[in-house]
């Protein structure tokens, strides 16, 4: 591997307090390990592994917060409840002992939620309209102004626990058909109200929640928001069609109070807005509109796209990263999240930064059968 990019991703990074060692971050990945919503031990050790190789960044898999449709499967950790927190304690202790910094990413599922899910089982799903990604309606419950506070308060809480255990911040997951992102989306938020209406409108709800959690966390605590523009099963979707669409969705977040965004891309390599003539992702895209620090993530090290809900199915080989060198050093994005490869390989980031790149693994259904 070339050794100009090992030099760029070992730069130091801060973002507000956290002081990251190096410019690598632990993507969020579902794993369902965590039973009754509970991190265990081998939780912790599997942060902690990344952690000890060099992981500066580990964002853990989604986390659901205190609101009685958040969740959607068993496993599923949870960002309240007494034991659950005790056992996210753990985690972030494990992970700062090794020298990395840690964030949870909270999570609501909305209009996702599956019947009868933990743990609350009698509980509706809902969003913005009660529309499915696909575009069905009535396919779940339309949010009152009540719930749409419940929410909003449910993850200023959570956040607020996240500071008082010892995270380095917390990243809300506002991608890939969620909550926050159904409220984004044009076909799933068909509101008239305050939370709807034209893209300006539509993030409301999202900000809201952005200030919400300024006003109950410190002022340099990290709030970092994952955003995308496809959908899972919906690839093609686009929040933004254009650069200044995509101002005009993100600039209320980064006022808000966002401190980066994370911008979920399938292929780091591939220009966002081609008709432009630019070859900035999506990522690099999201900085140039709002100035604001950015994490590029999809595909890194692998040669095979993700395909989401399909995970434990998939197979792919190890791919050269260097086509991440030159919009690195131009500082187009500032921090590379690091996702299959590295559930596959828990030391990912020590081989890659000291020149140990023939001895990878590649991503295999192995990888997932377990927390390792």
């Amino acid at each position: 591997m070339n050794t100009r990019l090992a030099t760029a991703l070992s730069r130091p990074f801060t973002l507000g307090s956290a002081k990251l060692p190096n410019r690598i971050a632990m993507a969020p990945m579902t794993r369902g390990h965590s039973p009754d919503g509970t991190p265990g031990e081998d939780v912790a050790a599997y942060y902690a592994r990344r952690a000890a190789a060099g992981t500066g960044l580990i964002i853990t898999e989604g986390t659901t917060v205190d609101h009685r449709s958040a969740g959607y499967l068993d496993g599923v950790p949870r960002f309240h409840g007494e034991e659950q927190l005790a056992g996210w304690q753990k985690v972030v202790d494990a992970v700062h002992t090794h020298g990395g910094a840690i964030m949870p990413q909270l999570w609501h599922v909305g209009i996702r939620r599956t019947a009868g899910a933990p743990p609350f089982p009698d509980a509706p799903s809902m969003g913005p309209s009660g529309i499915e990604l696909d575009g069905t309606p009535g396919a779940g419950e339309t949010m009152t102004l009540a719930d749409i506070d419940d929410v909003i308060g449910a993850f200023a809480k959570a956040a607020r626990a996240a500071e008082e255990i010892g995270f380095d911040g917390v990243e809300l997951h506002g991608a890939h058909g969620y909550l926050i992102d159904q409220f984004l989306w044009e076909r799933t938020n068909r509101r008239t109200d305050t939370y709807g209406g034209d893209p300006a409108s539509r993030t409301t709800f999202a900000a809201d929640l952005v200030a919400a959690i300024r006003e109950r966390v410190a002022p340099d605590f990290p709030v970092v928001l994952r955003f995308s523009q496809w959908k899972s099963d919906n690839y093609g979707a686009r929040l933004a069609e254009n650069p200044k669409e995509l101002e005009t969705v993100l600039t209320p977040l980064a006022e808000a109070g966002v401190d980066a965004f994370h911008a979920s891309g399938r292929r780091y390599w591939q220009p966002e807005f081609p008709d432009t003539g630019s070859d900035l992702n999506i990522a690099g895209w999201a900085k140039k509109v709002t100035g604001k620090p950015v994490i590029t993530v999809g595909s890194v090290g692998l040669d095979s796209v993700f395909h989401p809900g399909s995970l434990s199915g998939d197979s792919a080989a190890v791919d050269s990263i260097d086509r991440l060198l030159e919009p690195l050093e131009r500082d187009e994005f500032d921090l590379v999240a690091v996702g299959r490869a590295l559930l596959a390989d828990p030391e990912w980031a020590d081989k890659v930064l000291n020149g140990r790149v023939s001895e990878l693994t590649p991503f295999s259904r192995d990888a997932v059968e377990s927390l390792h």
